[in-house]
């Protein structure tokens, strides 16, 4: 069996598995180094995370909550206000624990699972993070406003 013979497919297979693993390597997120950048990452996931808490449903096939952007970065937040620290720590545990019971209905295949699960509990805390996050945002980010700067048409 020649398999690198002439009139093969391997000249098109082998480039297209290695577009298809480079695309995979390069996707993977990399890891948030800057403080705005750490602050940038929960604030979406916490906007994110209010999202699902008003759309949560035992009924429907429930989404889990984000908690990537904690698992990343939870160890690189002292730059924050102890207060707020707190807070996203207790969001993102609740969080961890409403994910684990969706797992749990999920493997069971029954959102019985899920009757007891108040995702509204999540509120309070989620707001009050996003208020602490976006007035860090205002305090320790510039503005940009874009004064000066002209496009590439002159506008």
């Amino acid at each position: 069996m020649d398999f690198f013979g002439e009139g093969t497919q391997w000249a098109i297979i082998i480039p297209i598995i290695i577009l298809i693993v480079l695309s995979f390597v390069m996707r993977r997120r990399r890891a948030e180094k800057t403080d705005p950048e750490i602050v940038g990452s929960l604030f979406m996931d916490v906007n994110e995370n209010l999202r699902l808490m008003e759309r949560f449903s035992v009924r429907g096939r429930p989404k889990k909550f984000k908690t990537d952007s904690w698992n990343r970065n939870s160890e690189k937040i002292g730059f924050l206000p102890q207060s707020l620290q707190e807070n996203l720590s207790q969001v993102f545990r609740l969080a961890e624990e409403f994910n684990q019971s969706i797992d749990a209905a999920k493997k069971q295949r029954a959102n019985i699972y899920l009757t007891g699960v108040d995702a509204h509990k999540l509120e309070a805390p989620l707001t009050k993070s996003k208020e602490g996050l976006e007035e860090w945002i205002r305090s320790n980010m510039p503005l940009d406003t874009g004064a000066g700067r002209r496009g590439c048409m002159g506008g």
